[in-house]
């Protein structure tokens, strides 16, 4: 990934953050070619430096049949994203000298993916998930609401993929090579156009920027 210095986020504790916030990532491996997977992924932050990433595939998935050991394994995390107008900068305005672009923060966690086929390690990790997932709804849906056997059934058609991370990898492109009053105008641009995507960006350049509202 192209990453000039003043995009670079490199703080972990922010990686990860972004990760449990936009937790659906892009598994890419390579055997046998590239291989793209898109699959939720939970982060612990232990061990250091970087934490480990946990998720689950179909057991018919041949993804987990394929991993070797020689091959590094990359997990794509998109943040916020949304295109940026010229025509929210004062700059143009003053001298004309503006073009559009596209704001957007990414996390890429590098590492070994390996697979988990414990039923054991399989039940505690799909009822983390689901917890992780129903948190916050008026009538949160359990695991244990389904009928045991079917659960059983539901478990041994899938595999965990555990990926030790190795190296982790942020950009956060929140307009740093503009003006203040440019990033400040993108700011109020973003938050009037009031889109999911728009305001997303617009709060993580206010904080980029730590600006308090």
């Amino acid at each position: 990934m192209y990453l000039p210095k003043m995009f670079e986020e490199d703080r972990v504790e922010v990686l990860h953050e972004l990760i449990r916030r936009y937790p659906f990532g892009t598994l890419v491996t390579f055997n046998h070619g590239l291989r793209a997977n898109h699959i939720p992924f939970e982060v612990e932050s232990a061990p250091e430096p970087f934490g480990i990433l946990y998720a689950h595939v179909a057991r018919a998935n041949p993804l987990w049949r394929d991993l070797s050991r020689d091959n590094e394994a990359l997990v794509i995390f998109q943040g916020p994203q949304t295109y940026i107008s010229p025509s929210w900068y004062p700059t143009k305005k003053e001298t004309g000298m503006v073009v559009p672009t596209w704001n957007y923060a990414v996390v890429h966690a590098h590492g070994q993916l390996e697979p988990i086929e414990d039923p054991v390690w399989l039940r505690a990790f799909v009822d983390k998930l689901t917890k992780t997932h129903e948190e916050g709804r008026a009538e949160p849906w359990n695991v244990s609401d389904a009928p045991a056997p079917y659960i059983e059934k539901q478990l041994s058609a899938i595999v965990g993929l555990k990926l030790t991370i190795t190296r982790l990898v942020g950009k956060w492109k929140l307009s740093q090579n503009r003006p203040a009053a440019d990033r400040a105008g993108v700011i109020r641009a973003l938050f009037e156009e009031g889109t999911e995507s728009s305001v997303a960006m617009a709060e993580a350049m206010e904080k980029a920027n730590n600006v308090i509202r």
